[in-house]
């Protein structure tokens, strides 16, 4: 395509080819949340860019960098293709009332949009799972989101993932941190690069997320936050670690674990592995009780996760698990007269019905281009009607995956012949 359009750079098609991975993701994850007791909420993939600004914070990557914000030429207002998925959720939360009925088990799953420099793994638009729970405060309901990460990655085959985990503390906590880390940066100034310089005054708990070489050896040095942490969030975190053993779930305590969002108080933590390069969290997520409060509603505590679905695929992938491509049950050839056409769409119709997924042959062939048509597709059997089989009503079943002769039967005794158990 010299001269035509293609897709925008880090948006990317999902050929049949690679759909099939995702169709099988898809449809593990649904029956995983529904497992979990999660319902599945659907929110537009615009909002008003002020949702994000507040509930991401304004002196974030995402929101000074990575937004795709415009204007609404018909009434001026401005809109951002979602960056993530949770301030959605909890706007669709408090917007509809949902919360009055009592605590809410959520998930969403669909593309979020950030300007990044694409790579494997990272992309423009790039697709999320995400987990909700609105309306638990207390440490089981966080240990629930980590032990059902623990259960999904057993179903995908996934392996070699290393859980960190680590706490916020409340707003008090971390604003006696904040004075302190900037006390310690003001003194280190001549060591921050200018990103860092930027953020001091402004977000410093944001530096210690830097993964500039030269500030390492600065930041590994700064106070620490479990050092200022509040009484009730220590109990909190203690009792998340005590569950986690309970459950046999191991972990590390990463006192460095900054998230990327503003809203997170109290427990975070990260899956994360080695197999994918720079690109090593999986998921992540944690406690956000503030952000119901701060996008306009009552408080309300709530936690949750996302995990990104092209990072979980190459993982997958990675990891050897084997995941067949779908092929049909039957492939039917035909050849003769409209009345032979008109008996295979019957024929084709009544195998529908009783529950195999068939492919008709469509457009002209040779009765020996339409058997290797039925050969390539992955056909368990084809299916052939010509006029001597329209004549008796009957057709011919042979097997293309077996040594099997093949046979004529009645169409109403075909599900017996082909026992769809012996498909798969």
């Amino acid at each position: 395509m010299a001269n035509g359009v293609k897709a925008i750079r880090g948006m990317n098609d999902i050929l049949p080819n690679e759909s099939y991975l995702w169709e099988y993701f898809e449809q593990t994850v649904q029956q995983w949340l529904a497992a979990y007791g999660y319902r599945n909420i659907r929110t537009p993939i615009v909002e008003q860019t002020d949702l994000f600004i507040r509930s991401i914070g304004e002196v974030t990557d995402i929101v000074e960098k990575e937004m795709y914000t415009f204007i609404d030429n018909l009434n001026n207002d401005s809109l951002t293709l979602r960056p993530e998925g949770t301030a959605s959720c909890v706007r669709a939360a408090i917007e509809h009332n949902i919360l009055y009925a009592g605590p809410q088990r959520l998930y969403y799953a669909g593309p979020m949009f950030r300007h990044e420099r694409p790579q494997k793994g990272r992309y423009r638009q790039f697709h999320q799972v995400g987990v909700e729970a609105l309306g638990y405060a207390g440490p089981d309901i966080d240990a629930e989101l980590i032990v059902m990460c623990a259960r999904l990655w057993k179903l995908l085959g996934i392996s070699d993932l290393r859980l960190e985990i680590s706490t916020l503390g409340n707003t008090e906590s971390r604003a006696l941190h904040r004075a302190r880390l900037l006390k310690y940066f003001e003194q280190h100034r001549d060591d921050l690069d200018e990103d860092s310089l930027r953020r001091l005054h402004t977000n410093p708990l944001r530096i210690l997320d830097s993964k500039n070489p030269r500030m390492q050896r600065v930041i590994e040095n700064a106070p620490k936050l479990i050092d200022d942490l509040d009484l009730e969030s220590c109990n909190h975190f203690e009792s998340l670690q005590r569950i986690l053993r309970e459950r046999g779930i191991n972990y590390e305590i990463n006192l460095r674990l900054v998230r990327g969002l503003d809203y997170y108080n109290r427990t975070v933590f990260e899956w994360v592995t080695d197999k994918l390069g720079a690109q090593g969290t999986v998921c992540a997520g944690g406690r956000y009780d503030g952000l119901v409060e701060q996008v306009g509603g009552k408080s309300t505590p709530a936690c949750g996760f996302a995990m990104g679905v092209e990072r979980l695929l190459l993982l997958i992938q990675a990891c050897g698990k084997k995941i067949n491509q779908p092929v049909p049950d039957i492939y039917i050839v035909h050849q003769g007269s409209d009345q032979v056409m008109d008996y295979a769409w019957k024929c084709a119709e009544f195998l529908r019905d009783e529950g195999f997924n068939v492919i008709l042959h469509c457009g002209d062939g040779s009765f020996k281009s339409q058997m290797k048509k039925a050969d390539s597709s992955g056909a368990v059997y084809a299916l052939i009607i010509g006029d001597d089989e329209f004549k008796v009503q009957e057709v011919t079943i042979k097997p293309l995956r077996e040594l099997i002769e093949q046979a004529s039967v009645k169409l109403n005794s075909i599900t017996e012949i082909i026992n769809k158990k012996n498909l798969y």
